[in-house]
């Protein structure tokens, strides 16, 4: 597998800047100021781009699977937004192997040969059995390991890029849920724990957000390029702890903020916006 941190390459959907325009200006002149070699996504109808783009494999080996989130297949109106990525990655030369598996891109940490997921994977895909469904995901994805945990309590997306992200091969980033109630999240805490991975925690601080679906103070969702951290800030108290924490991890990458509370009140963040590929 690609990992993140050896991705090179940027593109944001062409409709961010009109969604998020305060976001888009500061993040898009933070990479030219970094010279990260970065595109625009075209033909798309929605910002998320990480979720519909296909997950790279290989330098040449990109796999499409399908982009049908029951969050957004419920009506009609969401509907509308879920972009033609035959048509996008066929506007930028990328040529992909399909699958009828349902799974967004945010729902997959990976690291060499192995991959995390949130049981949400087992929900939309309800007429596979899961075993198959297993062996299918670790072929098209050439992994040995593929490991789980419950989704998050109240995430309506079910994505593991706020929950869990991979920083070493036996070693996964995790909110630091002190604070929690730890009665809900004993169940994840244990699967981590049964798939032999170890873990750290990183900050984490929505408990001042007026609504629930507001994702700032989710620093866990930042963008990992090979040279490059990007990391969300938000205003918060919370954001210095999360830059140095950010330092102390990634020791070999120059770590670049941008101020991103305008796309965290619609639930996503920087990784969420972008999708990062290694040319």
């Amino acid at each position: 597998m690609i990992t993140d941190s050896q991705t090179n390459f940027v593109f944001i959907a062409d409709t961010l800047s009109a969604k998020y325009p305060e976001f888009a200006k500061e993040f898009v002149s933070k990479l030219e100021q970094a010279k990260i070699p970065f595109d625009v996504l075209p033909k798309t109808k929605d910002v998320w781009a990480v979720d519909y783009m296909p997950i790279q494999v290989s330098e040449n080996k990109f796999v499409r699977f399908t982009y049908k989130p029951d969050y957004l297949i419920s009506t009609k109106k969401w509907s509308r937004t879920i972009s033609d990525v035959d048509s996008i990655c066929d506007s930028i030369g990328i040529q992909t192997i399909k699958s009828d598996i349902i799974i967004d891109g945010g729902n997959i940490s990976r690291w060499n040969d192995k991959v995390f997921m949130t049981t949400k994977v087992f929900t939309e895909n309800k007429n596979m059995p899961e075993l198959e469904l297993i062996e299918q995901l670790k072929n098209l994805l050439d992994v040995n390991d593929i490991f789980f945990v419950p989704v998050e309590k109240g995430d309506w997306l079910g994505h593991v890029d706020g929950m869990a992200r991979f920083i070493a091969n036996d070693t996964v980033l995790i909110n630091d849920f002190s604070k929690e109630e730890q009665k809900d999240y004993i169940d994840f805490l244990g699967a981590l724990h049964n798939s032999g991975l170890k873990w750290k925690t990183f900050p984490f601080n929505p408990y001042d957000n007026e609504d629930f679906d507001d994702a700032a103070g989710l620093y866990l969702n930042y963008l990992e390029l090979e040279n490059h951290l990007v990391l969300p800030i938000f205003g918060k108290g919370t954001d210095k702890s999360a830059i140095e924490k950010s330092k102390e991890i990634f020791h070999d990458k120059q770590i670049i903020t941008v101020r991103s509370n305008e796309p965290a009140k619609h639930t996503g963040i920087i990784n969420c916006l972008t999708w990062n590929i290694k040319k």
